[in-house]
């Protein structure tokens, strides 16, 4: 953790949040990998890579809109050694409510249960506990997802959205 003294945190079954005193974690759980919220670790060039080339939510943005959304949320990274393989970003108020963002763990290190540890590691994070609403979009993650208490909207009729299909011409 580069030299930050650590003290053990939230405690799950087979997973030990250690938190140093700057409130960014580390779990091991995975043999050989690890997550942690520090956003220094962050390697914005594969997170950039991966949502504008591979993903199928955001194909084309741009560099600096990455980086931004990355400086005002709260990011898990997924790590073999030093090397950046996973990602999850979340946007919340701490209080009441969280959107799930960005969840992705690159091709060659999928199938070893990294997607899942990253969301037992989202759910279980203290700045998120007691949160009224979690929320995400998917097109097909429904079932890791349901893993961890998501449903559909039930009452899809109250949410409205706003949707600039546009936006990466424009900034």
């Amino acid at each position: 953790m580069r030299g930050k003294k650590l003290y053990r945190g939230t405690v799950r079954p087979s997973l030990i949040w250690l938190i140093p005193k700057d409130g960014m974690g580390v779990s091991t759980n995975v043999v050989g990998y690890e997550i942690s919220t520090d956003r220094d670790r962050i390697d914005v060039d594969v997170v950039f890579h991966f949502l504008s080339e591979e993903s199928y939510w955001c194909p084309g943005i741009h560099r600096a809109v990455v980086q931004r959304s990355i400086d005002n949320s709260l990011c898990f990274g997924a790590y073999l050694g030093e090397t950046q393989v996973g990602f999850a970003r979340i946007v919340t108020d701490k209080a009441t409510f969280a959107f799930v963002a960005d969840v992705f763990v690159l091709e060659l290190h999928r199938g070893k249960g990294l997607s899942k540890w990253l969301m037992q590691e989202v759910i279980i994070h203290p700045d998120l506990q007691g949160l009224r609403r979690l929320l995400l979009l998917t097109s097909d993650a429904h079932s890791l997802y349901a893993q961890f208490g998501f449903v559909e909207i039930g009452n899809s009729w109250r949410f409205m959205e706003l949707l600039r299909t546009d936006v990466n011409e424009h900034t």
